[in-house]
């Protein structure tokens, strides 16, 4: 370790922000402290917790820790992320936080759809700028009457009210969304003292990866966790803060030093990743901003060569141009495909890249896309897997319930979550005791109990043991087969049947292509049911092999991620990601695209009712950000820099005029090569083929 790294790791007394700059080594700072605290100053492992925001950074400093520390020391350490933590919290402190220990959390797309059925709309902008409103305020912890106070504009005003109703039905369904899993500990910590002390004896000391990243809520989490002792080490970097879009802000840093007025400050500015001319355009850069701390990376690697920046005529030239420069690159510099990255602002970037790349036979991974499983035919099948494999799963349920339609609206699922929490029951259960009660009509209640009846019917086929009895009533409809056509499954008796046979039957009785074809365009309802299919394939050929059956098969698709890479795969490809993406990683030579006004900095939208002082308060909050975003991008370049801009883009079938980016002027000139390459202007395929073999010809 420097000294610096050496200093961080060793002081303990109080609290201590850790500056570290792009490529310094806060990780090892990390753990080499949390070794240090074991080994040398006696600290119980169960008393130490360290946070970060992705299970990536959680199990790679766990692997470092491990490598570190005598198993036996490292026994009972906690090192996680922020949600993993506040999950654990609440499944401890259920009954404080007013849930039963079963509750549910919904994600994303399954908050966004209760948001859809309140505003009763498919306006997708419409519902994303409520759904991402209501993240806001919960990460300020803005209940929804502070929310209507401060709401200003029509669609915060919208947002507001959508909120007091999503937080009704959460409540109703025992459920938290993905918010919910910090705010909820950070309010119960604030309020009950008992849970406080309980905690506070727990963290002896507390350490924060990414803290520029923290948002109000995670702050005041940390503030409760380390109480008035206030050991802790936040390890952060100012000028990496990107995610305010999402609720962060670097204000956090700020606040810790008028907080906690001993709050000791080692700057990490040695870079042990890129060279120094790379170095001196993030310095460059940044500069620009308003400075929180002053930092200056510096490095003894080397000054490196010339950063390029090429202009090019269109976003297809600039694609193909890339394409082709690598593949020199590749064989030149005698590396491998993984050795290279290209990063963008937007993920629309990506299609001409991808398809550049398929052109020339790169072989190339892209990241900060929607993933496979995020697509919303692929969770509703897994809905109704995960249902019949566990109905206590209230997520699964709804989804499953209310897709394709089948007559159960919000207000009945409303109804029957209040009943459930009365009774503590999960939602399908209750859908077989809310019959002996008056709370719904009997046009609610039939679908519910036919639904109800169709997946116990699969349950049993599937070999499910102990599932639900049915009300007698119930029984003899079933036994004799009284079914709707539409929910019936076709075979009887209880032996177990083969997972391909009930998938196929499953969906085929869902009716499920018919839902997407009335709901859809022909070209995507054809697209989202091809998924649908490899969704079954994949499914039915993996039951196949591994010899499982559908129960298992569930729980096995719970534990892997399927058709994507593993996060520690790292296969000899390109790496194609948005900046956002990017961030923590590192690669020999990047190329960044579509550095130009509009891009990057991306500018964004202002309400149209915004008052002008207000949006331009905005406007150059929003610049400072994209300024740190570039910052990032330089500095993911370990030996090579090249960026590119067009002159035209086209968006809508218009050709846009484009200027390069502020941010090129900002990197300083003296230190740029400004280059026309021969792939600059647009080429035939065949030329531009041609002109790759005599580039390695050449070598």
């Amino acid at each position: 370790m420097n000294a610096m790294q050496r200093q961080a790791v060793l002081y303990l007394d109080g609290p201590c922000l850790v500056l570290a700059g792009a490529g310094s080594g806060k990780t090892r700072v990390i753990t080499q402290k949390i070794a240090y605290l074991l080994r040398e100053c006696a600290y119980p492992a169960r008393h130490v917790v360290a946070l970060t925001f992705t299970n990536k950074a959680a199990r790679e400093m766990n692997e470092r820790v491990k490598m570190l520390v005598d198993a036996k020391l490292a026994k009972g350490l906690t090192v996680s992320t922020f949600h993993s933590l506040g999950l654990r919290f609440l499944r401890e402190e259920a009954r404080h936080a007013g849930l039963k220990a079963s509750f549910s959390i919904l994600d994303a797309t399954d908050a966004l759809a209760i948001i859809q059925e309140l505003l009763a709309t498919t306006d997708k902008a419409r519902l994303r700028a409520v759904q991402q409103n209501i993240s806001l305020w919960k990460n300020q912890l803005m209940d929804p009457d502070a929310a209507d106070r401060a709401a200003a504009s029509p669609s915060e005003i919208e947002a507001a009210r959508v909120y007091r109703s999503y937080s009704a039905t959460l409540s109703a369904y025992q459920a938290v969304d993905f918010d919910d899993l910090i705010r909820l500990p950070a309010l119960l910590l604030e309020t009950n003292a008992e849970v406080r002390q309980r905690w506070q004896a727990r963290v002896h000391y507390l350490l924060v990866d990414e803290y520029q990243d923290t948002n109000v809520c995670q702050y005041r989490l940390v503030q409760w966790l380390t109480g008035d002792r206030a050991m802790f080490t936040a390890v952060g970097d100012d000028d990496q803060a990107i995610y305010a879009w999402r609720g962060a802000t670097v204000q956090n840093l700020a606040n810790l030093t008028t907080d906690y007025p001993n709050l000791q400050i080692i700057k990490l500015e040695q870079n042990y990743r890129s060279v120094q001319r790379i170095l001196s355009a993030a310095n460059q850069v940044i500069s620009k901003n308003p400075n929180l701390f002053g930092k200056k990376l510096w490095s003894n690697l080397g000054v490196g060569e010339p950063i390029q920046v090429t202009p090019m005529d269109t976003e297809d030239v600039e694609a193909e141009s890339i394409a082709v420069r690598l593949s020199a690159a590749r064989f030149e510099r005698r590396a491998e495909w993984r050795d290279f990255a290209v990063l963008y602002r937007s993920n629309h970037q990506a299609r001409a890249l991808e398809q550049a790349l398929r052109n020339l036979r790169i072989p190339y991974t892209i990241s900060g896309g929607q993933s496979f499983f995020d697509k919303a035919e692929i969770r509703d099948i897994l809905a109704y897997l995960r249902l019949i494999a566990n109905d206590s799963d209230d997520p699964a349920f709804i989804r499953a319930v209310t897709t394709p339609r089948r007559g159960v609206g919000q207000s009945t699922l409303q109804t029957l979550g209040q009943f459930a929490s009365e009774r503590q029951l999960s939602l399908f259960e209750a859908v077989f005791e809310i019959g002996a009660s008056d709370k719904l009509a009997t046009k609610q209640l039939e679908p519910l109990q036919t639904f109800g009846q169709f997946i116990q019917r699969i349950q049993t086929r599937a070999g499910r043991k102990g599932s639900l009895q049915l009300a007698p009533a119930a029984q003899a409809s079933l036994l004799a087969g009284d079914l709707p056509a539409s929910a019936a499954i076709g075979v009887d008796g209880a032996t177990e049947d083969s997972p391909g046979a009930i998938l196929d039957e499953l969906v085929s009785n869902i009716q499920y292509e018919r839902y997407l074809y009335d709901t859809l365009e022909e070209k995507p309802a054809q697209t989202r049911w091809q998924n649908v299919l490899e969704l079954v394939g994949w499914l039915t050929r993996k039951a196949e092999e591994d010899g499982l059956n559908l129960l298992e098969l569930v729980q096995h698709v719970a534990l892997v991620t399927m058709l994507e890479r593993n996060d520690d795969d790292d296969p000899d490809a390109v790496k194609l990601s948005t900046l956002h993406a990017s961030k923590g990683l590192e690669y020999p030579h990047v190329y960044l695209a579509g550095v130009e006004e509009g891009l990057l900095p991306h500018l964004g939208r202002d309400e149209e009712d915004a008052d002008p002082a207000a949006a331009a308060e905005s406007l150059a909050l929003r610049i400072q950000e994209e300024r740190r975003l570039m910052y990032v991008g330089i500095t993911r370049a370990q030996r090579s820099l090249h960026l590119s801009w067009c002159k035209k883009r086209r968006r809508a079938r218009e050709d846009l005029v484009r200027e390069r980016s502020r941010f090129i002027e900002e990197m300083g000139l003296a230190e740029l090569t400004v280059t026309e390459d021969p792939a600059a202007t647009a080429l035939s395929p065949k030329d531009r083929l041609g002109m790759l073999k005599a580039m390695l010809n050449s070598k």
